[in-house]
């Protein structure tokens, strides 16, 4: 979840203003950029426990101690919430999941490169503080109520209003991590593309980045526990949005859509105004009883769009948030991924060959159905397996053609590996841990600490 924006104070008194904004976005292909986020859990060394915000060994601390790797601390009321550094930045999510929001680089090369100095640095820190961290979708030991909370206003609001309108959404605040990529579009139409694309395929990175099975040490009968909160979270913000595969959708679709989310926050004055369950288009017409008079500002609605959560959501580009936390390898593996599909045009042509023709009801059963049944989910006579399989090979062609290499002349596709390893397999890093756990674990979850923190 996102800290603040930074965007310039300007009333909103038009529609066509949301429009321009998002349009805006648009950047010529030599231009394209890949932002990549991860979050992980913290856990204390001697006891498993998440660590609490303050404390010698707390989450503060542990900010605080990144600033000696030239991070700029970032304070609300005081305290160290987030840091800034060339272009990325680290922030914490409401019970103090850790998050690198990288800068926007070039290649997957340099998104690994980042990753790669962003968890050593992160060690170096965590191991005085006797720390750890681990990559996987849903906290594995501790319950909900056994959650810290991060002292950051907007989380206040938001923790008080979802239980009004789902049962899982504090589990999605305090006990998920996900890594996602932002993607760019060049201009209206291509965004359209890549939306559908990227939404109808969002399951299959679902299926190959399952890794969420355990709740409060035990199965918890899913591969993708993380993807199925979602589904009972908040229905006004989440979802596939089938209006983005109807004929004419466009900005001005989506911008409808935004102004019919609810709203959780103003941010003014360093303060966050609760206006949650409120609508944005009375806002634009000064009519909030919170803030009488008041018109939002770009800032508003940048925040605004933050707050919603489909599968893939539009900003001034595309985020990919169909997938699990995972190690290392994984967090440059998503990128790679969608940038082999949606970063070349012959790429994204074969990406829209392969699901231009599913049904709303078929994009629907693989959505429902892929958290639980991830690879395994039968579809059209064979399984998601081989939908994985075919939008592999596509994506690696498409990152072939990039040819982006590094130093040892490997160009990108290299980071697919162990995403083509689990769809060869047909099974899951869910799948393997369960494994484990049934095995040679003897049923103690306490070894996916041990042996998979990063």
């Amino acid at each position: 979840m996102s800290s603040p924006t930074n965007v310039v104070e300007s009333p909103i008194t038009q529609r066509q203003t949301l429009v321009d904004f998002l349009a805006a976005g648009g950047r010529a292909k030599a231009d394209w950029r890949i932002g990549t986020e991860h979050e992980k859990f913290g856990f204390r060394l001697d006891d498993l426990r998440p660590p609490t915000f303050e404390g010698e060994r707390g989450i503060e601390a542990l900010l605080k101690g990144l600033t000696r790797f030239g991070w700029a601390p970032v304070e609300e009321h005081g305290r160290v919430i987030a840091l800034l550094r060339d272009g990325a930045s680290v922030s914490l999510e409401p019970a103090g999941q850790f998050e690198l929001s990288g800068a926007q680089l070039e290649t997957i090369h340099q998104t690994c490169g980042e990753v790669d100095t962003h968890l050593r640095e992160v060690r170096t820190v965590a191991d005085e503080l006797g720390l750890g961290f681990l990559g996987m979708g849903f906290q594995p030991k501790w319950r909900r109520d056994e959650m810290p909370w991060m002292p950051k206003g907007r989380y206040r609001i938001m923790r008080d209003y979802m239980p009004k309108v789902g049962s899982l959404g504090l589990d999605m605040m305090t006990r998920t991590c996900t890594v996602q990529v932002n993607l760019d579009v060049a201009n209206e139409a291509d965004m359209v593309k890549k939306f559908r694309v990227s939404l109808a395929l969002q399951p299959i990175a679902t299926a190959l980045f399952a890794d969420s099975p355990f709740t409060e040490g035990k199965p918890n009968g899913y591969l993708s526990y993380r993807s199925h909160i979602w589904t009972d979270t908040d229905p006004d913000r989440t979802g596939m949005l089938d209006f983005v595969f109807e004929d004419g959708f466009g900005y001005e679709r989506y911008v409808d859509y935004l102004l019919d989310v609810p709203m959780y926050f103003s941010y003014r004055n360093g303060e966050y105004v609760d206006l949650s369950g409120q609508s944005f288009r009375r806002f634009m017409d000064g009519k909030l009883d919170a803030l009488p008079g008041v018109l939002p500002t770009l800032r508003d609605w940048s925040d605004h769009m933050t707050t919603a959560f489909p599968e893939v959501r539009l900003k001034q580009y595309l985020e990919m948030r169909g997938a699990d936390g995972g190690p290392w390898n994984r967090l440059c593996a998503l990128p790679a991924f969608w940038v082999g599909l949606l970063y070349d045009d012959t790429a994204l042509d074969a990406a829209w060959d392969l699901v231009k023709d599913f049904s709303m009801a078929e994009r629907h059963a693989l959505r429902d159905g892929v958290p639980k049944h991830a690879l395994k989910l039968p579809f059209r006579g064979a399984t998601v397996r081989e939908l994985a399989l075919e939008a592999l090979k596509i994506s690696a062609h498409g990152l072939q053609r990039r040819a982006m290499t590094n130093h040892n002349g490997a160009d990108e596709s290299i980071f697919l590996t162990p995403l083509i390893e689990f769809a060869e397999a047909n099974e899951t890093p869910a799948e393997r841990k369960l494994a484990r756990f049934h095995g040679e674990w003897n049923g103690d979850i306490d070894h996916v600490f041990r042996e998979y923190a990063y």
